[in-house]
């Protein structure tokens, strides 16, 4: 039966092939954009995360369209890079804000409707910076790890209402973000690669749908990592 999924950050790169990917699966699918609106064959609505009140309105178009959202992948995130000594407070929280307490948000207003239905699927897309760190990546590599903290906290509270909450932790994956890392980091990155390649999108979005399937009902507060291996031991 199809399931009403919502991506966040799903007009492009993991998101949108995460998005695609619950499509091919028959499932009801919709995706919040800020800017750049979605491929044409997917529900789009327009959302800052960082925007308690649009968070709400987002929840509401999509239950109007599809019904209150069972699978729930909070994919919304930013970058904004410099070494800690020039790290202003307001590039560091401004980052926390929108890929950690954006999944706080959305996580959160999703568990009203999972908790009524007694079913559910959180999935955060976390990042292997935020189990290794990554110089330069202060702000970004603390709001990744933090999703573990919260994404294992959820699981414990909301296991025995039959919702599973679990984190996907990508690698070097070829995105729009993964474009914005100077050449030679990548190079740097692809040499610690085990698989000695980058991933693709699609390899992501293959593990985030196992982990929204039935097959997947007894995996919570788990980390999956899809990086070729870069993570390996953290």
């Amino acid at each position: 039966m199809a399931r009403s999924v919502l991506v966040t950050g799903g007009n492009r790169g993991i998101g949108l092939a995460v998005a695609r990917a619950f499509v091919e699966n028959g499932d009801k699918v919709a995706v919040t954009h800020r800017d750049t609106p979605p491929p044409d064959g997917l529900f789009g609505v327009r959302c800052d995360v960082t925007d308690s009140g649009q968070v709400e309105r987002a929840f509401k178009e999509v239950e109007n369209a599809h019904g209150p959202v069972e699978v729930l992948v909070s994919n919304a995130g930013v970058t904004d890079d410099t070494l800690l000594l020039r790290m202003s407070e307001e590039k560091f929280t401004s980052v926390l804000d929108t890929n950690l307490t954006g999944a706080y948000r959305f996580a959160r207003r999703a568990a009203r409707g999972m908790l009524r239905a007694r079913w559910g699927r959180v999935i955060l897309m976390s990042s292997v910076a935020g189990m290794t760190g990554t110089a330069g990546q202060v702000n970004y590599a603390a709001s990744k790890s933090g999703m573990v903290g919260m994404a294992r906290s959820m699981a414990r509270e909301l296991g025995s209402w039959g919702v599973t909450v679990n984190v996907v932790a990508p690698g070097l994956v070829l995105t729009d973000m993964a474009e914005k890392l100077p050449e030679e980091r990548r190079e740097q990155m692809r040499g610690q690669i085990p698989l000695g390649r980058h991933g693709d999108p699609r390899e992501v979005a293959a593990a985030v749908r196992w982990l929204a399937s039935d097959e997947a009902g007894y995996v919570t507060g788990a980390v999956l990592p899809v990086d070729g291996g870069l993570g390996m031991g953290h």
